[in-house]
């Protein structure tokens, strides 16, 4: 029996540990900017909907509550301006990097099918091409891709790790020229509510899909808006046999997000006010850092969006990694994305609000002359 591990690429932030050991050393400890976790508070609104449900001793369904699906449809239309979306177009998932890793598996692809990515995009993508034995592919411009046994056409808006926006007009295009072939596309919307100098726009909203969700499918997290990574809570939505057949499939696989969850989901995604507090603190910490680096010699590319600067020394990412770790910054190399994030680092801006100042304060006692 050969192991499915051996499929898979080798796990890259082990590679990281030698600079975060150089980091930690540093007098004042690390500042780790490698990883985009949450570290402020969860809502207590939700956390009072999490405790409220913790007497939930039956099992709970893959499709969720009538409340989860109410409020599950009910921010599509509000929040991404969806039209017509009804229970059968949601479901809930574990947690969107599981989404990510067995979608294709769940699809029922396998050798000779292709699924494709952008060129600089979250690692998981082609796990999950790899895991099921598909063809994993990268694009610069998907609608220049060959269509021949194309099954599953990824795109990340705004992406990780790089913070770029695509254009309303671009999502337009993309998902016409995927119809026209009969690709199927999933968007990775998790950071959408994190616009900085551009307004992320979803492949629901009626202007890029014409107000049908044939073929196309949103997905979204609360790890980031709600700091509710570790409640793995996120959803899918859009094209109902899409989700019908993947129901199915989960009902059998037992994938079924915990009743409390569900509760505090339902509370997260019925308050606004939380999200924008912590829009706040990013949007601070994210200009505090956003200066230090560029007052450092950084050049700061795209990173209109999302929870990370994509910064470059016009240096090999792994020179970057080492000078930021000799000052107890800890950042991620680019090529962790891709080959063509080989002279950038992703710089996150996930830290508590004195970490981030530890760094600033760092960098500019180090800034080059």
């Amino acid at each position: 029996m050969g192991a499915v591990s051996a499929r898979l690429p080798v796990f890259p932030w082990d590679k990281l540990e030698p600079y975060k050991a150089t980091a930690g050393a540093h007098p004042d400890g690390i500042v780790d900017l490698s990883v985009g976790t949450p570290v402020d508070p969860v809502p207590a609104l939700i956390q009072d909907a999490l405790v409220a449900a913790a007497d939930s001793p039956g099992y709970p369904t893959v499709w969720g509550t009538t409340e989860l699906r109410d409020a599950l449809t009910g921010w599509v239309g509000r929040r991404l301006g969806a039209v017509g979306v009804g229970h059968r177009n949601v479901l809930p998932v574990v947690g969107s990097k599981e989404l990510v890793a067995w979608l294709p598996t769940q699809l029922g692809l396998g050798a000779g099918d292709k699924v494709a990515y952008p060129r600089l995009a979250y690692p998981t993508y082609e796990v999950g091409a790899r895991l099921c034995g598909a063809q994993a592919l990268v694009y610069d411009d998907p609608t220049e891709l060959d269509p021949a046994g194309l099954k599953l056409l990824w795109l990340n808006s705004p992406s990780n790790p790089t913070g770029k926006v695509l254009a309303k007009d671009e999502l337009v295009r993309i998902v016409a020229w995927a119809r026209e072939h009969g690709v199927l596309v999933f968007s990775d919307e998790c950071y959408l509510e994190l616009g900085w100098e551009a307004e992320p726009v979803s492949v629901l909203h009626p202007d890029v899909c014409g107000g049908t969700y044939e073929g196309i499918v949103a997905v979204h997290s609360l790890s980031k808006r709600s700091n509710l990574a570790g409640y793995r809570a996120a959803f899918i939505a859009g094209d109902e046999a899409v989700l019908g057949e993947l129901l199915q499939i989960r009902k059998h696989g037992g994938m079924m997000t915990a009743a409390p969850v569900q509760a505090a989901t339902v509370a997260a995604l019925g308050d606004d006010a939380h999200v924008q507090e912590q829009r706040a603190r990013y949007a601070a910490r994210r200009a505090a850092l956003r200066d230090a680096l560029v007052k450092h010699g950084f050049r700061i590319e795209h990173s209109e969006a999302s929870l990370y600067l994509w910064a470059t020394r016009d240096e090999g990412c792994w020179e970057t990694v080492a000078h930021l770790a000799e000052l107890g910054i800890l950042v991620a190399p680019g090529d962790f994305y891709g080959a063509a994030g080989e002279r950038f680092v992703r710089v996150a801006f996930t830290a508590t609000d004195e970490r981030v100042e530890a760094a600033v304060k760092r960098l500019g006692e180090h800034t080059p002359a």
